[in-house]
């Protein structure tokens, strides 16, 4: 099979592989799409907190359709549509460091013709989504599901504030809007807040324009604050604690704008505000969102689809973050 490596120091390169072996509970899956994250494009920077060692098959998000099934197997069948989790021996309950490797990172990840896991990796998808759209929601969906229904507990009237316009944000606006709870969202760009509130955002800010930020989203809320902030830029924290109110919960789920961010703890304490860091989600919570993008109908935005010969180029343009959504790769 064709399969892509990313190699310590020297980058990404096509190499051919055997076809993984099937043990007795593995299900081997011909992949036929797989989209990017940040995680990934940081980890081609070697910027990643965590970078990989070794050379190993990128990508923690993919879909495609089970071709051979071990012995053993019961619950997936050759020609089932299925995408796997991001951490594929995370089934339920809390991540623990036994749960943690996860695919692209210490696994091989999505970015070959065809991947082997354990049938308890995969989760069977519904037929209203396409190969390319059941690639979107391994990593941002189900972070973003976490972050306001795990983590927090979002519910109708609630106001969720989100940075930016990538896979994360996006589907936490379309959660939030199916809820029927409400969405603040800052963006530096004017086209991409445009698109935002036609997504139903009941508020947009330019963080360019308007850096402390964190006063105009209590004026967007009338001063009561938001419930839920799905934080993606990291290093804008402090900026999110005066959007937050009382009680609220900050999902921190990434570092966009940096790891080093300066902290009011007292903020945290008088506001009583609950930080929950959220690293992607359980193949139970994957099961519990997928539920949620049928029964509401729920289409992932997919900004631009690349073919498999051009991943790199794939890479290079989530890096210019020129994106709305989500950036895919198509395997034929």
């Amino acid at each position: 099979m064709k399969a892509y490596e990313l190699v310590p120091r020297e980058g990404l390169k096509m190499v051919e592989r055997p076809s993984p072996e099937v043990g007795p509970y593995d299900a081997r899956v011909r992949v036929r799409a797989v989209s990017l994250n940040y995680r990934d494009v940081s980890m081609l920077e070697g910027t990643y907190p965590v970078p990989p060692t070794k050379p190993i098959i990128p990508t923690s998000d993919g879909a495609g359709e089970v071709v051979a099934v071990g012995s053993k197997v019961r619950l997936v069948a050759v020609g089932d549509r299925v995408a796997a989790n991001f951490f594929p021996y995370w089934l339920d309950g809390q991540l623990t460091e036994e749960r943690m490797p996860a695919l692209g990172g210490e696994l091989d990840g999505m970015l070959a013709e065809e991947v082997a896991l354990p049938e308890t990796a995969w989760v069977k998808l519904p037929p209203s989504l396409s190969f390319e759209q059941a690639a979107t929601l391994p990593c941002a969906g189900v972070t973003a599901w976490n972050s306001l229904f795990e983590a927090a507990n979002l519910g109708p009237g609630d106001t969720i504030l989100t940075q930016g316009t990538g896979g994360v944000a996006t589907f936490s606006l379309q959660l939030a809007r199916a809820t029927g709870a409400n969405a603040v969202v800052t963006s530096g760009s004017a086209e991409k807040r445009a698109h935002l509130e036609k997504m139903g955002a009941m508020a947009t800010i330019d963080y360019r324009a308007t850096p402390k930020w964190g006063a105009t989203v209590r004026e967007a809320t009338r001063g009561r604050g938001v419930d839920v902030d799905v934080e993606t830029a990291g290093a804008t924290l402090n900026e999110s604690m005066i959007a937050l109110r009382h009680g609220g919960t900050l999902s921190l789920v990434g570092f966009l704008a940096g790891t080093a961010a300066p902290v009011d703890a007292a903020g945290i304490l008088y506001q009583n505000i609950r930080v929950h860091g959220v690293y992607v989600g359980s193949v139970r919570m994957f099961e519990d969102f997928l539920r949620a993008i049928e029964a509401n109908e729920i289409e992932p935005i997919i900004d631009k689809v690349f073919p498999f010969a051009e991943a790199e180029a794939a890479y290079r343009y989530l890096a210019s973050a020129k994106h709305f959504g989500k950036v895919v790769v198509r395997v034929d």
